[in-house]
């Protein structure tokens, strides 16, 4: 507990583009060239500047925990006005800071977008998005985000990435095995070990043995449904008591056909073309299928599928199933 990232921001310029940055429009980028050439003793009327090889950008990053001063870490770069390409342009020196306010790298290289623009108008071509880029080892890291495990007081807290009671208790139970009673789950997302007396001047060597105690997790029975693309994926421990699911299916069709009236011969009338609309309702005949209680995930899923379901009537077909509480797994959809 307490070694975490951290997210880093800036604002920058990405120069050298190919006549694809900011319009004139942007009058902060028109802005921040004026700054820029200023810091560098340069002056001149930006009135009337065209920034047509300049964008604006955010620059973003992550900041991982015991980096250390020269340390390099990647960053992400991002159009912030107009420019419809940042492809092949450099990053002008840029410090990131964090939500404290305080710098804690720079960032300044070379811009890869990994896409392209090519053409104009309707005869274009676009691949990826050219307005963000990246920047492996874009950045050097200027101040120590370093925690020292030798001032932690003779304790340490373990996070669970997924608080649950069942494995903070058998995280408990598994050092408490190896090393007697120094370990106690607190809540279900974390468990306090006392540290050793002697491994109190090798904290990282405790918290390497701690990392080879095995431990198995406990596993929550989830069934996930993703509705926009019809993917089901459910866990191996999903069951479902004795249910009998019917499905059936109603078609609805609507038909069109167009006629030609021929007048009389000599009647001087005039040919008229009409539509003539009929409505057929078909109805299928609803299959049943009874599904008996089982632990398989394999019988469930060959019990839907013959029922002739589809993918999207699965989803429905659980959901209703977890409606009626025979569904025994959590079921998530995204």
């Amino acid at each position: 507990q307490g070694v975490r990232s951290n997210q880093l921001v800036g604002y920058g310029l990405v120069v050298g583009l190919n006549g694809t940055g900011d319009s004139n429009k942007m009058t902060p980028t028109i802005q921040s060239i004026g700054n820029m050439m200023s810091a560098f003793g340069v002056g001149f009327d930006t009135n009337g500047l065209k920034p047509k090889n300049v964008a604006a950008v955010i620059v973003t990053a992550t900041l991982p925990p015991f980096v250390r001063e020269g340390d390099n870490i990647d960053i992400t770069v991002s159009s912030i006005g107009d420019a419809t390409s940042i492809q092949g342009g450099t990053l002008v020196q840029t410090p990131l800071k964090a939500a404290n306010g305080n710098v804690y790298a720079v960032a300044q290289g070379a811009v890869s977008t990994g896409g392209f623009v090519a053409g104009r108008g309707g005869g274009s071509a676009q691949k990826n998005f050219p307005t963000v880029g990246t920047t492996p080892n874009g950045a050097i890291v200027e101040r120590t985000v370093e925690d020292d495990l030798s001032e932690l007081g003779g304790k340490l807290s373990l996070s669970l990435n997924k608080a649950d009671f069942t494995t903070a208790s058998r995280v408990a139970a598994a050092i408490n095995s190896n090393y007697g009673g120094i370990a106690r789950a607190t809540n279900p997302g974390r468990v306090d070990v006392t540290i050793p007396a002697y491994f109190r001047n090798s904290v990282v060597d405790f918290v390497a043995s701690l990392e080879d105690i095995n431990v198995i997790p406990d596993n929550v029975a989830k069934v996930v449904v993703n509705e926009r693309t019809g993917t089901i994926v459910m866990g191996g421990n999903v069951s479902v008591d004795s249910i009998a699911v019917t499905q059936g299916g109603l078609s609805v069709k609507i038909k069109k056909e167009t006629e030609v009236d021929q007048p009389e011969p000599f009647s001087m009338g005039r040919t008229v073309v009409t539509q003539d609309e009929s409505a057929e309702v078909e109805e299928q005949t609803a299959n049943s299928i009874v599904l008996p209680a089982t632990a398989n995930i394999n019988d469930i899923v060959g019990a839907l599928n013959a029922v002739g379901a589809t993918p999207r009537d699965i989803i429905s077909i659980l959901q209703a199933i977890k409606a009626s509480g025979a569904l025994h797994a959590e079921l998530e959809i995204i």
